[in-house]
């Protein structure tokens, strides 16, 4: 009877060992996870990676993204299932352990309308995990792996001006535009514009603006309004500021506007430095009548005066004299006919 007992036992024992040995739970320990692109613009598509470490039959992970960043694109490594703020990606190797799979990727898009820096990132989560020919299995992952990216456009660094027109006469206040701009500016939550001088000995100069309580600031003393700074950034920023320069004297001055980050100890975003040259008065305007001096008339121009002259007066002399009075020998002639023709006329009647 023992000995019925112990072979049962016996039997019992090397059956357990049998099936718990062709299955056992471990740890995936080698599964690295990647990301193509650390930075990803507006638009641009960024692939995320899961080295598993070595090959798996059977799988199911879960990739969760921020929806209002990323669209999803594409899976290569399982069938996929997009609940549009998790990729759930499951693979099974249905021809028995001869097609095993050593890493699978999620290719998601950012949205082509960011204009913001946007740092973000995936997580992953993984469940069913199972060696080729399924004589393994892998605890479930749980705690999530978590890849970081951001997604920010391509800033363009912003541009100062400072113009005008005409001379600049010391003393008198001379228009000037100011103006800062970027086709995708970088954002601050606290920007604010300053100024700088440099004057000839013992000159001042002043960049006077007003602001919407027609109160002036003068830039180059105290900055452009609020001293915290004010909001800038995003796609076509530009800012037109129109400000009155005063030089004191005579000179070559140099302004040196700046944008800072209020934020980041006054860091300068963006610097650009201007001449300028005041002077007296302004330069006159010479007359432009055109004369000719008496050396600048050639003995050709003179002959050729002449013959001019000479000419027109040709033209001035009549051909044909005109008849300025009437002729006297006629009134004589007939008074002398009608005489003798009275007289032959008397002497015959006699």
């Amino acid at each position: 009877m023992k000995k019925i007992i112990s072979f049962f036992i016996i039997v019992t024992l090397m059956t357990l060992l049998i099936f718990t040995g062709t299955s056992y739970a471990a740890n995936l320990d080698a599964i690295d996870v990647q990301t193509d692109k650390t930075i990803v613009r507006p638009g641009e598509e960024v692939k995320v990676t899961i080295q598993f470490g070595q090959s798996l039959g059977a799988y199911t992970f879960h990739i969760a993204y921020d929806n209002s960043i990323f669209d999803y694109v594409s899976t290569d490594g399982g069938t996929p299932n997009d609940t549009t703020d998790k990729v759930r990606v499951v693979y099974h190797d249905s021809t028995g352990g001869s097609n095993p799979r050593t890493n699978m990727s999620v290719t998601f898009r950012a949205k082509a309308d960011i204009t913001t820096s946007n740092p973000t990132e995936f997580t992953i989560t993984a469940e069913g995990l199972s060696n080729g020919d399924a004589s393994v299995t892998f605890n479930d992952i749980t705690t999530p792996i978590v890849k970081n990216v951001t997604v920010e456009p391509v800033y363009v660094d912003y541009t100062l001006k400072l113009e005008h027109t005409g001379n600049i006469i010391k003393g008198q206040e001379i228009p000037m535009t100011l103006s800062y701009s970027s086709s995708m500016g970088r954002y601050y939550e606290h920007a604010r514009l300053i100024a700088e001088a440099t004057t000839p000995p013992g000159a001042t100069v002043q960049l006077l603006a007003m602001d919407q309580s027609n109160l002036d600031h003068d830039i180059i003393q105290s900055g452009w309004e609020n001293a915290q700074g004010y909001k800038i950034g995003g796609k076509d920023v530009s800012q037109v500021l129109q400000t009155r320069a005063i030089f004191s004297e005579v000179g070559d001055y140099e302004i040196t506007l700046k944008l800072i980050d209020r934020d980041n100890s006054d860091q300068v975003i963006s610097e650009q430095s201007f001449q300028f040259t005041a002077i007296e008065t302004s330069a006159t305007t010479p007359n432009n009548t055109e004369t000719t001096t008496p050396e600048q008339i050639t003995p050709e121009q003179t002959t050729q005066e002449e013959t001019k002259i000479e000419e027109a007066n040709e033209e001035k002399t009549p051909t044909v004299l005109p008849k300025t009075g009437s002729n006297i020998y006629i009134p004589i002639a007939v008074v002398l006919i009608v005489l003798i023709s009275s007289y032959v006329y008397y002497n015959k009647k006699k």
